[in-house]
Protein backbone atom coordinates (compact mmCIF):
# COMPACT_ATOMS: atom_id res chain seq x y z
CA UNK A 1 0.00 0.00 0.00
CA UNK A 2 1.34 2.83 -1.03
CA UNK A 3 1.95 5.62 1.81
CA UNK A 4 2.66 9.54 2.02
CA UNK A 5 6.41 8.44 2.81
CA UNK A 6 6.49 6.79 -0.55
CA UNK A 7 5.30 9.89 -2.20
CA UNK A 8 7.77 11.98 -0.27
CA UNK A 9 10.78 9.99 -1.69
CA UNK A 10 9.21 10.07 -5.09
CA UNK A 11 8.54 13.29 -4.86
CA UNK A 12 12.15 14.79 -3.48
CA UNK A 13 10.60 16.01 -0.78
CA UNK A 14 9.73 15.96 2.91
CA UNK A 15 6.78 13.95 4.60
CA UNK A 16 5.29 17.51 5.89
CA UNK A 17 5.56 19.19 2.49
CA UNK A 18 3.20 16.10 1.59
CA UNK A 19 0.42 16.60 4.02
CA UNK A 20 0.72 20.49 3.45
CA UNK A 21 -0.30 20.08 -0.43
CA UNK A 22 -2.88 17.37 0.26
CA UNK A 23 -4.65 18.76 3.07
CA UNK A 24 -4.13 22.69 1.68
CA UNK A 25 -2.76 23.37 5.43
CA UNK A 26 0.05 26.03 4.31
CA UNK A 27 1.53 27.90 1.51
CA UNK A 28 3.71 25.28 -0.88
CA UNK A 29 5.34 26.51 -4.33
CA UNK A 30 3.39 25.57 -7.38
CA UNK A 31 6.58 23.68 -8.14
CA UNK A 32 6.84 21.93 -5.84
CA UNK A 33 3.13 21.02 -5.55
CA UNK A 34 3.37 20.05 -9.04
CA UNK A 35 5.85 17.74 -7.83
CA UNK A 36 3.94 16.07 -4.97
CA UNK A 37 0.89 15.60 -7.63
CA UNK A 38 2.98 13.94 -10.34
CA UNK A 39 4.40 11.41 -7.83
CA UNK A 40 0.76 10.89 -6.41
CA UNK A 41 -0.19 9.77 -9.59
CA UNK A 42 2.94 8.26 -10.72
CA UNK A 43 2.32 5.95 -7.38
CA UNK A 44 -1.15 6.11 -7.68
CA UNK A 45 -1.72 7.48 -4.35
CA UNK A 46 -5.54 8.23 -2.96
CA UNK A 47 -5.33 10.46 0.24
CA UNK A 48 -7.42 8.64 3.00
CA UNK A 49 -10.62 10.75 2.88
CA UNK A 50 -12.03 10.30 5.84
CA UNK A 51 -8.88 11.11 7.69
CA UNK A 52 -8.05 14.46 5.73
CA UNK A 53 -12.35 15.13 6.55
CA UNK A 54 -11.63 14.40 9.96
CA UNK A 55 -8.71 16.95 10.07
CA UNK A 56 -10.67 19.29 8.51
CA UNK A 57 -13.64 18.99 10.39
CA UNK A 58 -16.03 18.36 6.90
CA UNK A 59 -16.79 15.28 5.36
CA UNK A 60 -18.28 17.13 2.29
CA UNK A 61 -21.80 14.02 3.06
CA UNK A 62 -25.07 15.74 3.65
CA UNK A 63 -27.81 13.37 4.78
CA UNK A 64 -31.28 13.46 3.77
CA UNK A 65 -34.26 11.81 5.45
CA UNK A 66 -37.59 11.22 3.51
CA UNK A 67 -40.63 9.95 5.05
CA UNK A 68 -41.23 7.32 1.93
CA UNK A 69 -38.75 7.66 -1.03
CA UNK A 70 -41.26 5.40 -3.51
CA UNK A 71 -43.84 7.87 -3.56
CA UNK A 72 -42.79 9.89 -6.79
CA UNK A 73 -43.05 13.53 -5.53
CA UNK A 74 -40.25 12.86 -3.13
CA UNK A 75 -38.43 11.11 -5.26
CA UNK A 76 -37.95 14.02 -7.75
CA UNK A 77 -36.98 16.10 -4.35
CA UNK A 78 -34.87 13.86 -3.75
CA UNK A 79 -33.13 13.69 -7.08
CA UNK A 80 -32.98 17.67 -6.96
CA UNK A 81 -30.95 17.50 -3.45
CA UNK A 82 -28.43 15.10 -4.79
CA UNK A 83 -28.07 16.65 -8.27
CA UNK A 84 -27.09 20.34 -7.07
CA UNK A 85 -25.42 18.57 -3.77
CA UNK A 86 -23.06 16.92 -6.57
CA UNK A 87 -22.74 20.45 -8.13
CA UNK A 88 -21.54 21.62 -4.57
CA UNK A 89 -18.99 19.07 -3.96
CA UNK A 90 -21.23 17.22 -1.45
CA UNK A 91 -22.16 13.82 -1.39
CA UNK A 92 -25.62 12.29 -0.15
CA UNK A 93 -26.56 9.43 2.21
CA UNK A 94 -30.30 9.08 1.33
CA UNK A 95 -32.46 7.37 4.20
CA UNK A 96 -36.28 6.47 4.27
CA UNK A 97 -38.05 6.66 7.10
CA UNK A 98 -40.98 4.90 5.93
CA UNK A 99 -43.24 7.71 8.37
CA UNK A 100 -41.83 5.79 11.73
CA UNK A 101 -40.72 7.91 14.11
CA UNK A 102 -38.80 5.41 15.80
CA UNK A 103 -36.61 4.80 12.37
CA UNK A 104 -36.39 8.44 11.81
CA UNK A 105 -34.52 8.91 15.25
CA UNK A 106 -32.31 5.43 13.98
CA UNK A 107 -31.01 7.31 10.70
CA UNK A 108 -29.99 10.17 12.56
CA UNK A 109 -28.02 8.66 15.02
CA UNK A 110 -26.38 6.75 11.99
CA UNK A 111 -25.68 10.21 10.17
CA UNK A 112 -24.28 11.86 13.27
CA UNK A 113 -22.61 8.97 13.37
CA UNK A 114 -21.21 9.46 9.88
CA UNK A 115 -20.24 12.72 10.63
CA UNK A 116 -22.55 14.73 8.34
CA UNK A 117 -22.12 18.30 7.58
CA UNK A 118 -26.17 18.42 7.73
CA UNK A 119 -29.24 17.11 7.18
CA UNK A 120 -32.20 17.78 4.85
CA UNK A 121 -35.62 16.62 6.30
CA UNK A 122 -38.84 15.58 5.44
CA UNK A 123 -40.47 15.15 8.06
CA UNK A 124 -42.72 11.77 8.87
CA UNK A 125 -45.26 13.95 10.85
CA UNK A 126 -44.87 15.11 14.07
CA UNK A 127 -41.08 15.45 14.45
CA UNK A 128 -40.51 18.65 15.82
CA UNK A 129 -38.56 17.06 18.47
CA UNK A 130 -35.85 15.61 16.37
CA UNK A 131 -34.95 18.61 14.51
CA UNK A 132 -35.18 21.02 17.75
CA UNK A 133 -33.17 18.01 19.12
CA UNK A 134 -30.33 18.33 16.40
CA UNK A 135 -30.34 22.11 16.25
CA UNK A 136 -29.68 22.06 19.58
CA UNK A 137 -27.16 19.98 18.81
CA UNK A 138 -25.66 22.35 16.33
CA UNK A 139 -26.61 19.95 13.28
CA UNK A 140 -27.75 22.32 9.89
CA UNK A 141 -30.68 21.55 9.28
CA UNK A 142 -33.36 22.58 6.34
CA UNK A 143 -37.15 20.97 6.90
CA UNK A 144 -38.23 20.36 2.93
CA UNK A 145 -41.41 20.73 1.64
CA UNK A 146 -43.20 20.29 5.31
CA UNK A 147 -43.49 22.51 7.99
CA UNK A 148 -42.97 22.21 11.92
CA UNK A 149 -44.60 25.00 13.66
CA UNK A 150 -42.86 25.69 17.04
CA UNK A 151 -39.03 24.66 15.55
CA UNK A 152 -37.15 27.84 14.13
CA UNK A 153 -35.48 26.26 11.06
CA UNK A 154 -34.33 26.56 7.52
CA UNK A 155 -37.26 25.98 5.56
CA UNK A 156 -38.44 25.16 2.12
CA UNK A 157 -41.69 24.78 0.90
CA UNK A 158 -44.15 24.89 -2.27
CA UNK A 159 -46.84 27.58 -1.62
CA UNK A 160 -49.31 24.72 -0.75
CA UNK A 161 -52.04 27.18 -0.01
CA UNK A 162 -52.35 28.53 -3.38
CA UNK A 163 -52.09 24.96 -4.91
CA UNK A 164 -55.68 24.52 -3.31
CA UNK A 165 -56.36 27.48 -4.25
CA UNK A 166 -55.86 27.17 -7.98
CA UNK A 167 -56.85 23.70 -8.56
CA UNK A 168 -60.52 24.80 -6.85
CA UNK A 169 -61.00 28.16 -8.99
CA UNK A 170 -60.16 26.35 -12.23
CA UNK A 171 -62.88 24.00 -11.07
CA UNK A 172 -65.43 27.07 -10.28
CA UNK A 173 -64.27 28.61 -13.44
CA UNK A 174 -65.34 25.32 -15.27
CA UNK A 175 -69.10 25.96 -14.34
CA UNK A 176 -68.70 23.75 -11.27
CA UNK A 177 -70.63 24.76 -7.78
CA UNK A 178 -70.43 21.13 -6.06
CA UNK A 179 -66.65 20.52 -5.42
CA UNK A 180 -65.57 17.47 -3.70
CA UNK A 181 -61.75 17.48 -1.89
CA UNK A 182 -60.22 14.65 -1.18
CA UNK A 183 -57.33 15.61 1.31
CA UNK A 184 -54.55 14.42 2.79
CA UNK A 185 -53.91 13.45 6.50
CA UNK A 186 -55.22 15.25 8.94
CA UNK A 187 -52.57 17.27 10.83
CA UNK A 188 -49.77 17.10 8.28
CA UNK A 189 -48.92 20.37 6.89
CA UNK A 190 -49.28 20.01 3.48
CA UNK A 191 -52.68 18.09 3.62
CA UNK A 192 -53.65 21.08 5.93
CA UNK A 193 -52.73 23.99 3.64
CA UNK A 194 -54.24 22.70 0.35
CA UNK A 195 -57.15 22.04 2.27
CA UNK A 196 -57.30 25.52 3.28
CA UNK A 197 -56.72 26.82 -0.04
CA UNK A 198 -59.22 24.95 -1.39
CA UNK A 199 -61.80 26.50 1.24
CA UNK A 200 -60.77 30.03 0.81
CA UNK A 201 -61.24 29.61 -3.05
CA UNK A 202 -64.90 28.79 -2.01
CA UNK A 203 -65.46 31.47 0.22
CA UNK A 204 -64.08 33.94 -2.76
CA UNK A 205 -66.80 32.57 -4.68
CA UNK A 206 -69.37 33.27 -2.38
CA UNK A 207 -69.76 29.33 -2.43
CA UNK A 208 -70.75 26.98 0.70
CA UNK A 209 -67.47 24.68 2.42
CA UNK A 210 -69.79 21.55 3.21
CA UNK A 211 -67.78 18.97 5.48
CA UNK A 212 -69.26 15.99 3.49
CA UNK A 213 -67.65 16.85 0.60
CA UNK A 214 -63.95 16.58 2.50
CA UNK A 215 -62.66 12.78 2.77
CA UNK A 216 -59.30 12.57 4.10
CA UNK A 217 -57.27 9.54 2.76
CA UNK A 218 -53.53 8.66 3.25
CA UNK A 219 -51.49 10.33 -0.52
CA UNK A 220 -51.77 6.78 -1.91
CA UNK A 221 -53.44 5.74 -5.08
CA UNK A 222 -55.53 3.31 -2.83
CA UNK A 223 -56.88 6.36 -0.38
CA UNK A 224 -57.58 8.40 -3.10
CA UNK A 225 -59.80 5.13 -4.72
CA UNK A 226 -61.42 5.02 -1.40
CA UNK A 227 -62.66 8.53 -0.71
CA UNK A 228 -63.77 8.58 -4.39
CA UNK A 229 -66.30 5.67 -4.06
CA UNK A 230 -67.36 7.13 -0.44
CA UNK A 231 -67.79 10.89 -2.14
CA UNK A 232 -69.89 9.21 -5.00
CA UNK A 233 -72.26 7.05 -2.86
CA UNK A 234 -73.49 10.41 -0.93
CA UNK A 235 -77.08 11.28 -2.32
CA UNK A 236 -75.81 14.57 -4.21
CA UNK A 237 -72.19 13.60 -5.05
CA UNK A 238 -70.04 16.12 -6.06
CA UNK A 239 -69.21 16.97 -9.58
CA UNK A 240 -65.67 17.95 -9.86
CA UNK A 241 -62.85 16.94 -7.29
CA UNK A 242 -59.79 18.74 -5.91
CA UNK A 243 -57.59 15.46 -5.10
CA UNK A 244 -54.29 16.87 -2.44
CA UNK A 245 -51.84 14.94 -4.40
CA UNK A 246 -51.44 13.07 -8.09
CA UNK A 247 -51.74 9.55 -7.03
CA UNK A 248 -55.02 10.17 -4.87
CA UNK A 249 -56.13 11.97 -8.28
CA UNK A 250 -55.36 8.47 -10.24
CA UNK A 251 -57.12 6.53 -7.49
CA UNK A 252 -60.13 8.64 -8.00
CA UNK A 253 -59.90 8.48 -11.67
CA UNK A 254 -59.91 4.40 -11.35
CA UNK A 255 -63.03 4.67 -8.82
CA UNK A 256 -64.94 6.71 -11.43
CA UNK A 257 -64.54 4.58 -14.13
CA UNK A 258 -65.77 1.54 -12.04
CA UNK A 259 -68.98 3.35 -11.76
CA UNK A 260 -69.14 4.40 -16.00
CA UNK A 261 -68.42 8.18 -15.02
CA UNK A 262 -67.21 9.76 -17.71
CA UNK A 263 -64.35 12.31 -17.25
CA UNK A 264 -64.86 15.26 -17.21
CA UNK A 265 -67.85 15.13 -18.63
CA UNK A 266 -69.80 13.77 -15.57
CA UNK A 267 -66.77 14.33 -12.70
CA UNK A 268 -64.02 16.92 -13.22
CA UNK A 269 -60.72 15.67 -11.04
CA UNK A 270 -57.22 18.06 -10.85
CA UNK A 271 -54.87 16.76 -8.59
CA UNK A 272 -51.87 18.20 -7.50
CA UNK A 273 -47.94 17.47 -7.91
CA UNK A 274 -47.16 17.27 -11.62
CA UNK A 275 -46.03 13.92 -11.10
CA UNK A 276 -44.08 11.97 -14.13
CA UNK A 277 -47.31 10.15 -14.74
CA UNK A 278 -49.81 12.79 -14.50
CA UNK A 279 -49.43 13.29 -18.15
CA UNK A 280 -49.77 9.41 -19.19
CA UNK A 281 -53.49 8.74 -16.90
CA UNK A 282 -56.70 8.38 -18.93
CA UNK A 283 -57.26 11.16 -19.53
CA UNK A 284 -54.77 12.74 -18.79
CA UNK A 285 -54.52 14.44 -15.30
CA UNK A 286 -55.05 18.09 -14.75
CA UNK A 287 -52.86 19.17 -11.66
CA UNK A 288 -50.82 21.70 -9.74
CA UNK A 289 -47.51 21.36 -10.50
CA UNK A 290 -44.89 21.84 -7.80
CA UNK A 291 -41.41 22.68 -8.10
CA UNK A 292 -39.92 19.32 -7.04
CA UNK A 293 -36.67 19.52 -8.36
CA UNK A 294 -35.75 23.27 -7.75
CA UNK A 295 -36.54 22.83 -3.95
CA UNK A 296 -34.40 19.83 -3.23
CA UNK A 297 -31.76 22.06 -5.02
CA UNK A 298 -32.53 24.99 -3.03
CA UNK A 299 -32.77 22.63 -0.02
CA UNK A 300 -28.97 22.20 -0.76
CA UNK A 301 -28.16 25.44 -0.84
CA UNK A 302 -30.04 27.12 2.33
CA UNK A 303 -28.10 24.04 4.00
CA UNK A 304 -24.94 24.78 2.79
CA UNK A 305 -25.12 28.54 3.38
CA UNK A 306 -26.11 27.35 6.93
CA UNK A 307 -22.70 25.18 7.70
CA UNK A 308 -20.75 28.35 6.17
CA UNK A 309 -22.52 30.88 8.69
CA UNK A 310 -24.19 28.83 11.49
CA UNK A 311 -25.65 31.91 13.63
CA UNK A 312 -27.43 33.73 10.61
CA UNK A 313 -31.32 33.73 11.55
CA UNK A 314 -33.42 30.98 9.94
CA UNK A 315 -35.07 31.64 6.65
CA UNK A 316 -38.21 30.17 5.34
CA UNK A 317 -38.34 29.96 1.03
CA UNK A 318 -41.96 29.75 -0.41
CA UNK A 319 -41.56 28.37 -4.11
CA UNK A 320 -43.86 29.37 -6.38
CA UNK A 321 -46.90 26.40 -8.49
CA UNK A 322 -48.45 26.52 -11.39
CA UNK A 323 -51.99 25.09 -12.61
CA UNK A 324 -51.46 22.68 -15.63
CA UNK A 325 -54.28 21.59 -17.75
CA UNK A 326 -54.75 18.84 -19.37
CA UNK A 327 -57.82 16.45 -20.45
CA UNK A 328 -59.56 15.45 -17.22
CA UNK A 329 -61.48 18.59 -16.44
Amino acid sequence: MVTMKDVARRAGVSVTTVSHVINETRFVSEELRARVYQAMRELNYRPNAIARSLRRKRTHTIGMIVPDISYPFLAEVARGVEDRGFELGYNVILCDSDGDLKREGDYIELLLERKVDGIVFVAAGESSGHVQALIEQGVPVVVCDRELPGVEVDTVIADNVESGRLATEHLIGLGHRRIGCIAGPEGLCISDKRLEGYRQALEEQGLPFREELVVHANFRCLGGYEAMRTLLSLDQPPTAIFACNDLMAVGAICAASQRRLRIPQDVAIVGCDDIALAPFTNPSLSTVAQPKREMGAMAVEMLVERIQEEDKPPAKRVLPVELVIRDSC
